[in-house]
């Protein structure tokens, strides 16, 4: 087994990168065929992905399911080669889960055009394994299994994510804003939760996107609850450091 913070960082990684590299093999050669598309995970860090049945590569899922996607944060890094990345091998299956897609269009709201559109259906990538780049001596292969988060954390919390964000959306928004300045120096402004999973929250505003990371990981709404109030309760005690600094 790789060691456990191997497969949270491939997590970290796709749960923050939003756009990735998808490689498919060509209905009518078989050739290596790369795309761009936009990106988001199920509750368990599966990718998901917002396809059109008239794409080139979808064409070619249709034909293979075979597909690999690199996922990296070397975007901002003068040596783009010393960041991290990671390459997802796996099958794209069709998925008809209308929570994961509400899920996938809170991350990729500008998409909510396409469900007008007849040819948009959202797939999901089953995992086979995963091959990390993570910085010097730290190359691993990675079963999916230690990638994917098991069942029995992260369903408790999926069954309750559209409730559990709505609330916050409703009663909390200002402890919203604080999560985002105190803890992540985000810029103040109507930032809402648009993701919850076991492992953090996902936060929003006008096209922004932020993470916050759970110091460990909740199993359902009790622990979430406990989990925000200590946040908050941090965000409060470093906002008022910063004011009287």
């Amino acid at each position: 087994m790789t060691e456990p913070s191997t497969a949270a960082t491939v997590r970290r990684l796709l749960r923050t990168r939003f756009r990735a590299a998808l490689g498919t093999l060509a209905a009518d050669s078989g050739a290596p065929y790369v795309s761009l598309v936009a990106l988001a995970t199920a509750p368990d860090a599966s990718p998901l992905l917002y396809l059109s049945r008239l794409a080139e590569h979808t064409r070619n899922l249709f034909a293979d399911a075979r597909a690999a996607l690199l996922v990296d944060a070397t975007d901002t890094m003068a040596l783009p080669l010393a960041g991290e990345r990671a390459t997802l091998c796996g099958r794209m299956v069709r998925c008809d889960d209308p929570a994961l897609l509400d899920r996938y269009l809170r991350f990729h709201p500008d998409a909510v055009q396409y469900r007008a559109f007849g040819d948009f259906e959202l797939w999901r990538m089953e995992l086979e394994r995963v091959h990390l780049v993570a910085g010097f001596g730290r190359i691993a292969w990675i079963p999916a299994a230690e990638v994917r988060l098991p069942e029995a954390l992260w369903r408790p919390l999926a069954s309750r994510e559209a409730e559990a964000l709505a609330h916050l959306q409703a009663d909390h928004a200002a402890t919203l804003e604080g999560l985002a300045t105190a803890l992540l120096g985000r810029a103040p402004g109507a930032w809402r939760a648009i993701g919850l999973d076991p492992e953090g929250l996902d936060l929003a505003k006008a096209g922004e996107r932020a993470r916050l990371a759970f110091p460990e990981p909740v199993r359902d709404s009790e622990e979430l609850r406990a989990m925000l109030r200590r946040l908050a309760e941090e965000a409060r005690q470093r906002a008022q450091g910063h004011g009287t600094s």
